[in-house]
Formats: structure tokens, C-alpha cells, sequence
């Protein structure tokens, strides 16, 4: 007992002392945070707020917000509304049968998530609509990826007795895989050539140059009501395609040579092969919707009587 009084004893003589806790720090005055940043430390600060702008739109019950994602920025936010993908978008609401059409429905809010830029244009553009039931007041699905309007063609080349489509073997990475499909691509300008888009992208592909004059849009045949182009995605994207049909003929050796040709623009990243494959074997050959959407068309054409009835001209590879 009297050990521990005396080493209480050398405890207070050397000042320790049980303290009481200390209470919180209060948060930093202006003063202190203008300190703080003095001696080179940065305090957190709210980031800027994201573009946005108001549009009107004919149809809508008052104008729509269009706002960009977060991070976006504002020269892509600029480039997005200003295209003629979302110029085009906002005019297919208003059509015949858009959906602003019939009164029902109410855009209120565009956000812009993605825009992709071929060059100085807009190529892709990826957003979200918020389109309002006004009887159920929901939302109906509204994220749009935009890429617009594209050509395809059916070409078919007849060469002793036998018909062969030509088709183009692509990198495809969005599914992971190398596919067959229908020389294709998509319009370039603003004027809706689809016929010149279609003869220009053959050419790129596979290296034969067509005739104007030769070519029959397929989706032309098709009622009026359909605006004559096929939607391949209409869930989720709006491209439209315009399905062309070729035929020309050919000798044997024109067929051996374009079997494998590489074509395509390697510096664009195009890498193409050709693969020639008999006609009657082609829907059985690719999962490409464009050629299958082509087939049918075409041979509804044929049972119809719609096509040309002239033999095919010899074809200038």
C-alpha cells in the first residue's frame, strides 16, 4: 500500500494528469480553408453541372429538357444536338405516325449519354428519352441508340446456268464474331442518297462498279405506310436500311476470282473478304438480317411480277 501512494505520489509530481476528452473539431471556417489551400492542400468542391438546353417540340405539352450525362462534354453535348441523327429523331416524333402524333404520349426529358464522331460528323449517338403515358403517367422504354440510315444489296450474278449472291466476310466485334452479310453501309451526308450510298459501298467491298440504272430498291416495293425502308432494331435503334437488288452476268473465272478476294478500306479498318456463295443456298448460309430481309423481298417481288424483265446486263468487275 505504500509503494502504490508513493508512485501515485511521483505520478503527480512529474504532471500527468487524467484528462478529460477533448471535444470535436469544428468544421473549417472560411478562414481556415483559405489557409488550407495556402499551404497547397485542395479541398473538396462540387463539380459543374452538366450542359443542358430546352427544346420545343411540335406535339410535346410544353418544351422537353435535353440534359447531358455527367462527365460529357460540352463540345460532344453541342455536336449531339446540333446532328442530323437527333434532328432526325425529334422529326420521326412528329410524323404520320409518330409517337407525339395522336396526343397520348409527352416527351419531357432527353438525356445524352454517348456521342461517337466519324471525323467532324456525329456517327453514333446514344441517349435516353423520358416519353410519359399521360393516361398511366409511365414511362414507356426510351433509350435510343442512334446511327442512322443505311443501304444494303442483294447482288446476284448469274455465270453458266447457276446464280451466285455475292456477300462480304467482316470482323463484326459487337457480336464477337466473323459473319457473312450484304456489301452494306451507312449515308454519309445529310441528303438521303441512298441508291448512290449503295453503288459507292459496293464498289469499296468487293470491287465492282455498278450502274445506277441498274439497281431496284426492294424496300420501295413495299407499302408507302412502311416509309420503304426495313427496321432491323426498332427496340432499341432507329437505323433504317434501304435494300437494293443487283443481278448481272458473268463468266466462270469472274466467279473463281471474287471466291476470297480482300477488299475493303484497310485503313478504315475494313477487313473484308469476298465469298461467293450459290444463290439457292444463300438463307441457309448467314445469319445476316439484311440478306434474309432481302431474300424474302425478293421473292415476293418475282412471285409478284414487280421486277424488271430484261435478261441481266453483263457486269463491269
Amino acid at each position: 500500500m505504500a509503494t502504490a501512494a508513493a508512485s501515485s505520489r511521483a505520478r503527480c509530481l512529474l504532471g500527468f494528469r487524467r484528462r478529460a476528452p477533448l471535444p470535436p473539431l469544428p468544421f473549417p471556417s472560411p478562414v481556415t480553408r483559405a489557409a488550407t489551400r495556402r499551404r497547397g492542400v485542395r479541398m473538396a468542391s462540387s463539380a459543374s453541372a452538366p450542359p443542358s438546353t430546352t427544346i420545343e417540340v411540335p406535339g410535346a405539352a410544353g418544351p422537353a429538357v435535353v440534359v447531358g450525362a455527367p462527365g460529357l462534354p460540352e463540345a460532344d453535348f453541342r455536336n449531339a444536338v446540333d446532328s442530323a441523327l437527333f434532328k432526325q429523331w425529334l422529326s420521326n416524333l412528329q410524323s404520320e405516325k409518330g409517337v407525339l402524333t395522336y396526343g397520348r404520349l409527352n416527351l419531357t426529358r432527353i438525356l445524352i449519354q454517348g456521342v461517337d464522331m466519324f471525323g467532324k460528323r456525329v456517327g453514333f449517338l446514344k441517349f435516353k428519352a423520358d416519353i410519359i403515358d399521360e393516361e398511366t403517367k409511365t414511362k414507356v422504354p426510351g433509350i435510343v441508340f442512334a446511327r442512322g440510315p443505311a443501304v444494303a444489296v442483294l447482288i446476284l450474278l448469274e455465270s453458266n446456268g447457276q446464280t451466285y449472291a455475292v456477300l462480304t466476310e467482316q470482323v463484326r466485334v459487337p457480336v464477337g464474331k466473323f459473319l457473312l452479310e450484304l456489301p452494306a453501309g451507312m449515308l454519309d451526308d445529310e441528303k438521303g442518297d441512298f441508291v448512290g450510298t449503295a453503288v459507292r459501298e459496293v464498289e469499296e467491298e468487293t470491287g465492282i462498279k455498278l450502274n445506277l440504272e441498274d439497281m431496284v430498291d426492294l424496300t420501295a416495293l413495299l407499302d408507302p405506310a412502311t416509309g420503304g425502308r426495313m427496321i432491323p432494331s426498332p427496340g432499341g435503334c432507329d437505323e433504317e436500311i434501304g435494300l437494293f437488288l443487283y443481278r448481272g452476268r458473268v463468266d466462270e473465272e469472274t466467279i473463281r476470282s471474287l471466291q476470297g478476294k480482300e477488299t475493303g478500306l484497310r485503313d478504315h479498318g475494313e477487313l473484308i473478304k469476298l465469298r461467293v456463295v450459290p444463290y439457292s443456298q444463300l438463307w441457309r448460309s448467314t445469319a445476316d438480317a439484311k440478306a434474309l430481309c432481302a431474300i424474302a423481298l425478293y421473292e415476293m417481288a418475282k412471285r409478284e411480277g414487280l421486277l424488271p424483265s430484261s435478261s441481266p446486263p453483263s457486269a463491269n468487275l
